[in-house]
């Protein structure tokens, strides 16, 4: 069985698109969602690196957050780009991560995604409010390795 397809069925995939499409419409920030089976780099390495791939650094205000998940390794990280971490303190994301982390204990996976994709947008709107001429600027869809 594949881990990764099986980490949500389409119906919490989607509700996870919801929420980030939700929380982009109250800010310039951009939120991705990268799942993938396992790493065996350190979580915020593989991170970047797929933070990178998915051209999140080319956003006209730097201002893209990734909330990135080893599904077997049981790994999660959140990752914000050079826009946001200049305005942030170090530890700016814990709650998040503990509220997924709490989640993902209890197979609660798109809740705790969806709840923490929810306070972020909340965060970032204090930094990155939303304008009448932002775009969209990366897609919605979770991105899977």
């Amino acid at each position: 069985m594949n881990h990764v397809e099986s980490f949500l069925t389409a119906q919490q995939e989607k509700a996870v698109i919801q929420a980030i499409q939700k929380a982009e419409n109250n800010t310039s920030g951009e939120i991705r969602v990268h799942i993938e089976n396992k790493t065996e780099k350190p979580t915020l390495e593989r991170a970047k690196e797929v933070f990178l791939y998915l051209k999140m650094d080319q956003t006209q205000q730097r201002n893209g957050i990734l909330l990135y998940v080893g599904v077997t390794s049981k790994q999660f990280a959140i990752l914000g780009d050079e826009g946001i971490n200049r305005l942030i303190s170090n530890n700016f994301w814990e709650e998040e991560k503990k509220l997924v982390l709490h989640h993902f204990s209890k197979n609660e996976y798109k809740v705790g995604l969806v709840k923490a994709i929810e306070r972020i947008g909340e965060k970032l709107n204090k930094f990155f409010p939303y304008k009448k001429e932002d775009k969209n600027e990366l897609s919605d869809k979770i991105s899977k390795g």
